[in-house]
């Protein structure tokens, strides 16, 4: 089979992916794997609310966002709602409102025309003596030096480089319903019954997108289920435009993370680097491909061990968040913080 040979191979085009490609030094001949396209193809489910952490990964790229990714309403509070005791708080959240579809393809199009892009699936990876290998389901084979994992939480890096390596995991199932509540709103979602994490609700563009991470077993009897209960807080959701489902990961221990090693790097959230808490992952996304991108800018001999070193900080803040997961999720510490109204604002 011909290859095409590269220094450096990036798996996955989302925010992790096309930082490091944009960030990644001229001298590399690199090339860029991804499923995206303009129009229609793969899409990643996602809420699409772009994070304070997230705005200041963005901000250190020296990066204005252009007004058509931005969507309606932009709302400044997020509900919640404990549905076993019933109680509601309100919180003041400075998210940005936004297209998750084309911040992605604006993402790509920043990337510079010296590594080229390939719109494409990869079907099989394998380690051999002068590097790695990737094989497209279209037949296209590609050798490299480097591999770089940004494909998320069902990295085919990672399960083949690191197959005992895993982290948690759960179905996020997410659903498009016409927006029919008078006044827009965001909300986040505690329901030990169906679910030992969260949910969410977005409204955007006249749409109310409803989803939540459930267990593997069960997931979409989970998720109606939580359906049917909130109907008592209001919540109307008619018939579904779309539904829409993705494995997302939620790193129990900040060992759970793998940044790579032999040539073989991990970024974003197929290394591990999302939040245990929110499930945000954007801000993580960018961070860690900036620290990648300025490990293949320096000199190190071993950049598997500088990049592990380097990316230090992100794993402590995911221990952080692992700590603020007992006052969100243990249900008598969240119903104290909801009774004290510690943080709240009300609402008229």
């Amino acid at each position: 089979m011909q290859k095409e040979r590269y220094d450096v191979l990036i798996i996955g085009g989302g925010p992790a992916g096309a930082t490091f490609a944009r960030l990644l030094p001229e001298k590399y001949h690199a090339v860029l794997i991804d499923q995206k396209q303009e129009d229609g193809g793969f899409q990643k489910p996602c809420g699409g609310l772009f994070s304070e952490d997230a705005q200041r990964s963005l901000a250190q790229l020296n990066s204005t966002m252009p007004k058509d990714i931005l969507v309606d309403p932009q709302i400044f509070s997020v509900k919640t709602i404990d549905v076993t005791t019933g109680l509601i708080q309100h919180y003041q959240r400075t998210y940005i409102n936004l297209n998750r579809h084309k911040f992605d393809m604006w993402l790509l199009s920043l990337v510079p025309n010296h590594v080229r892009k390939v719109q494409g699936s990869v079907g099989r990876l394998t380690k051999n003596k002068e590097g790695y290998q990737v094989e497209l389901v279209d037949g296209q084979a590609l050798q490299a030096r480097y591999v770089v994992g940004a494909e998320g939480a069902n990295s085919l890096v990672r399960k083949t480089l690191y197959p005992g390596k895993t982290i948690p995991s759960y179905i996020a199932i997410q659903q498009w319903f016409s927006e029919r509540h008078q006044t827009p709103f965001y909300s986040c979602i505690f329901d030990p019954e169906t679910s030992d994490c969260c949910s969410w609700s977005i409204s955007k563009d006249n749409v109310l997108i409803f989803g939540g991470a459930f267990a593997a077993q069960g997931c979409r009897k989970a998720f109606e289920a939580q359906k049917q209960r909130l109907q008592k807080f209001g919540f109307i959701f008619g018939e579904p435009i779309k539904t829409e489902a993705c494995v997302v990961l939620r790193p129990k221990s900040f060992f759970d993370i793998c940044t790579g090693k032999d040539d073989a790097f991990l970024i974003g959230e197929a290394a591990g680097f999302i939040s245990p808490s929110s499930l945000e992952g954007i801000s993580f996304a960018i961070d860690s491909a900036m620290i990648l991108s300025e490990v293949f800018a320096g000199k190190s001999k071993d950049k598997g061990k500088r990049y592990h070193q380097k990316t230090f900080g992100l794993r402590l803040k995911v221990l952080k968040k692992l700590l603020k997961c007992p006052f969100m999720y243990q249900p008598l510490l969240r119903k104290l913080v909801m009774l004290s109204g510690l943080t709240s604002i009300n609402i008229k």
